[in-house]
C-alpha cells in the first residue's frame, strides 16, 4: 500500500510525460487523476492506521548509496508526522489535479500540464516519506525542478519564464545552506539516517567547533542552516520574493504550491527536526523572529495588492509565517495543526480565485470587476466559506488552529514569543481586511469590467466546483474535528515519537491557561479587519483612494513590496550583472580570447598576409628577393669567418 500511496503519481508522469502525445487529452486526465485519487484514498488508509491506530511503520525500498561508511538506503517512513502531510498532500493535489480538467479545457498542452502536477506530487510525497536527509533532498530539490515546470508552463509569456528562473535561484540560494546542514550533519554524527542522527543530538549538547576565529555551537550552526533551506521553500523573509511572482503559472500550480506541497516543506522540515531543534535555544528564537516577521510582513502587503491571486499569495506568505513562530516557540504540533487547516482553506480560495478569473474570461485585476455575486453564487459562497477560515472566525478551521499559535506564542513567556505574538495579533487585524476587500471589490458594487466581459460571466464547470465542495467541507470541519487530536488532551497519544518535545516543553498546556483576552482577541481583531473592510470598500468606497493620496509614500511602500526586490537588483542582481559582463568582456573577451586563440590568430593572419603581397608573380621580382638573399648570406659568411682569413 505504501509503496502504491507514494509511486503511483510517479507512474502516471511517465506514462502521460512520455506517451501523452499519442493518448490523447482525456486519456491523459484519467490516468493522472485516477492515480492520485487512488493515492488520496490510501492515504486516508494510512492516516487510519498510523496516526489514529499508533502504528508507525518503515519500508524499505532499496539500498542506494554504499561508499566507506557512508549507507543510505532508499526507505518509506510512516509516522505520525507522515500521514497527516500524505492527507495534505494527496487530498488537496487530488482535487488541483480534478479542477485542472476544467480549469486547463481550453490549453493546447493538457497532457504536459498533468504529468507535471503528478510530478509534483511525487517530489513532495518523496520529501514527506523520506528517512534519511539525503532522501529528503531528492524530493526536496524534485518539487523545485516541479515548480520551475509549472510556473513557466507558458513558457510564450515573458513574465512567467522570468517567474520561474526567479523561483527556481532564489530557492537555490536556501537549497544552499540545506546542502550544508546535511554535509555539516554527517560530520558531526557520522549518517544522515533520522533515527540515528536524532539519537545523538542530545550528545552534541554544549559542544563548539573552531571556525574563523570563533567559537560555533555545532547543534545551532546546524539546526540554522538547516532553516535557510526552509526559508528558502517556504519563502521567508528575506527569501520570500519568488512567492508572488509564482502566481505566473495557471491557478491549479498556485494551489498546489501554496497549499500542500512546495510551501509547507520548510514546515515539515523542522517539524521533523525536533529532535535537533529543541537543543538549540538560540536556532528555535531565530525562526520565531523570521515567522512572525514574516507574518507582519506579507500581512502589509496583502493590504494593497490588486490581482486577486497575488493577494492570497501574500496571505500564504503571513500564514506560513504563523507556522514558523509556533515552531520557534516550541509549539510543534500547533504549526503542523495550522498547515493542515491551512491546505484545506488557502486551496479553496486559490481555486475559488481561478473560479472567478475563469468566469471573468481570465480577468485578474480586481480593480476591472465587481458586482458578479449574482452569476457565480456558489463561487461566491466558496470564497467566503475560505475567508471566514483564513480570519480565524469561530468554528471555522482557522480559528482552531491559527488562535492556537498565538496563545501558544504568549504562552511561551519569552521575548521573542512576545514580538511574535503581537506582530502576529497585528496580522490578523490585516487579514481579515484584505480578505474581505478582495470579496468587496470581487463580488460586490457595481461591475467595473466591460460590457463585454459581463456579457460572459459564468459559474465554473462542475469538475472545477466539486474540488472547491469538498475543500470547503475541510476549511468547516478539519478544526473541530482534529483539535483534540493535534493540541488537545490526546496530543500526546496521536503524535508519538513523530515530534520530540523536552520533558521541560509544557507549551501546550499552558497555551490553554493564557488569559481570556489571549483568547478572544484573534477573534476580536478579525471582526475588527472585517468592519473596516466593510466601511472602506461598500459604506464609503472613496476613503480608499483619500488615503493613498494623503499617504503616498507609505502606499507605494506597500505596493512595491517594501522594495525588497529592488533592494536586491541593487546590491545584488545589478553587481552580479555588472561582474560578468566585466568578466565576460574584459576577461574572456580582452585578455583570454585577446592574448589567446583570437589574438594568435589574427597575428598569424597579418603575418600571412604581408608575406603574401610578396607573391606578385613577376620574374623580376623573384630574382630581386634572389639577389637580396645572396648578398645577405654573403655578408653574413664573410662576418662570421673574419673577412675571409
Amino acid at each position: 500500500m505504501y509503496h502504491a500511496i507514494v509511486f503511483l503519481p510517479l507512474i502516471a508522469f511517465l506514462i502521460v510525460g512520455t506517451l501523452g502525445r499519442v493518448l490523447g487529452d482525456r486519456p491523459s486526465q484519467w490516468i493522472t487523476c485516477g492515480a492520485v485519487i487512488i493515492s488520496a484514498v490510501l492515504s486516508l488508509v494510512a492516516f487510519w492506521q498510523v496516526a489514529l491506530g499508533g502504528q508507525p511503520v518503515k519500508v524499505e525500498v532499496a539500498s542506494w548509496i554504499v561508499s566507506g561508511t557512508f549507507d543510505v538506503s532508499w526507505s518509506l517512513r510512516i509516522d505520525q508526522l507522515t500521514a497527516v502531510m500524505l492527507v495534505v498532500v494527496n487530498g488537496v493535489s487530488a482535487l488541483v489535479h480534478v479542477y485542472s480538467v476544467g480549469y486547463m479545457s481550453h490549453d493546447p498542452h493538457k497532457p504536459r500540464f498533468m504529468a507535471y502536477l503528478s510530478l509534483f506530487t511525487f517530489a513532495m510525497l518523496m520529501l514527506i516519506t523520506s528517512d534519511n536527509f539525503l532522501q529528503m533532498f531528492f524530493g526536496w530539490e524534485g518539487v523545485g525542478l516541479a515548480s520551475y515546470l509549472l510556473i513557466g508552463f507558458w513558457y510564450h509569456k515573458p513574465a512567467a519564464n522570468a517567474a520561474a528562473i526567479k523561483a527556481f535561484l532564489v530557492n537555490r540560494i536556501g537549497d544552499f545552506g540545506f546542502g550544508l546542514g546535511i554535509m555539516a550533519t554527517f560530520m558531526v554524527f557520522g549518517s544522515v539516517d533520522f533515527d540515528t542522527v536524532f539519537a545523538a543530538s542530545p550528545d552534541q549538547v554544549g559542544k563548539t567547533f573552531h571556525f574563523l576565529s570563533w567559537e560555533w555551537d555545532v547543534m545551532t550552526t546546524i539546526c540554522i542552516l538547516l532553516f535557510i533551506g526552509a526559508m528558502g521553500k517556504s519563502a521567508q523573509v528575506p527569501l520570500h520574493t519568488w512567492l508572488p511572482d509564482a502566481m505566473e503559472g495557471p491557478t491549479p500550480v498556485s494551489a498546489l504550491i501554496h497549499a500542500a506541497t512546495m510551501v509547507t516543506a520548510g514546515v515539515f522540515l523542522v517539524a521533523r527536526c525536533s529532535p535537533m531543534f529543541e537543543f538549540s535555544p538560540t536556532a528555535l528564537v531565530v525562526v520565531t523572529i523570521v515567522g512572525g516577521t514574516t507574518a507582519f510582513f506579507a500581512a502589509t502587503v496583502g493590504l494593497v495588492q490588486n490581482d486577486i491571486k497575488r493577494v492570497i499569495a501574500y496571505s500564504t506568505c503571513s500564514q506560513l509565517g504563523y507556522m514558523f513562530f509556533a515552531l520557534g516557540v516550541g509549539a510543534y504540533p500547533v504549526a503542523i495543526f495550522h498547515l493542515f487547516t491551512h491546505a484545506f482553506f488557502k486551496a479553496l480560495l486559490f481555486l475559488g480565485s481561478g473560479s472567478v478569473i475563469h468566469a471573468m474570461s481570465d480577468e485578474q485585476d480586481m480593480r476591472r470587476m465587481g458586482g458578479i455575486y449574482k452569476y457565480i453564487p456558489q463561487t461566491y459562497i466558496m470564497m467566503w466559506i475560505g475567508s471566514l477560515a483564513l480570519a480565524g472566525l469561530p468554528i471555522f478551521a482557522g480559528f482552531y488552529s491559527k488562535d492556537a499559535i498565538l496563545e501558544s506564542a504568549f504562552a511561551a513567556h519569552t521575548g521573542a514569543g512576545q514580538y511574535a505574538f503581537w506582530l502576529g495579533l497585528a496580522a490578523a487585524v490585516m487579514t481579515a481586511f484584505y480578505s474581505w476587500r478582495l470579496l468587496f471589490m470581487t463580488f460586490h458594487g457595481q461591475p467595473r469590467a466591460s460590457q463585454e466581459v459581463m456579457s460572459h460571466v459564468h459559474e465554473s464547470p462542475w469538475s472545477m466546483l466539486v474540488p472547491l465542495y469538498f475543500l470547503a467541507a475541510g476549511s468547516i470541519l478539519s478544526g473541530i474535528l482534529f483539535v483534540h487530536y493535534f493540541v488537545g488532551d490526546g496530543a500526546g497519544a496521536f503524535w508519538g515519537n513523530s515530534i520530540f518535545m523536552l520533558p521541560d516543553n509544557n507549551i501546550l498546556e499552558a497555551m490553554h491557561h493564557v488569559p481570556t483576552w489571549v483568547k478572544v482577541a484573534p477573534i476580536v481583531a478579525g471582526l475588527f479587519g472585517i468592519l473596516v473592510a466593510w466601511q472602506f470598500y461598500i459604506r464609503r468606497t472613496d476613503i480608499p483612494a483619500r488615503l493613498a493620496k494623503v499617504h503616498h509614500e507609505a502606499y507605494l511602500f506597500l505596493l512595491n513590496k517594501w522594495y525588497f526586490d529592488e533592494l536586491y537588483d541593487l546590491t545584488i542582481v545589478n553587481p552580479a550583472k555588472w561582474l560578468g559582463r566585466l568578466l565576460w568582456k574584459g576577461g574572456d573577451g580582452r585578455i583570454i580570447d585577446g592574448f589567446g586563440p583570437d589574438g594568435i590568430a589574427a597575428t598569424v593572419m597579418r603575418v600571412a598576409r604581408r608575406a603574401s603581397a610578396l607573391q606578385s608573380g613577376y620574374l623580376y621580382h623573384y630574382a630581386f628577393a634572389m639577389l637580396i638573399g645572396v648578398a645577405v648570406l654573403v655578408t653574413l659568411f664573410y662576418t662570421s669567418t673574419g673577412g675571409g682569413h
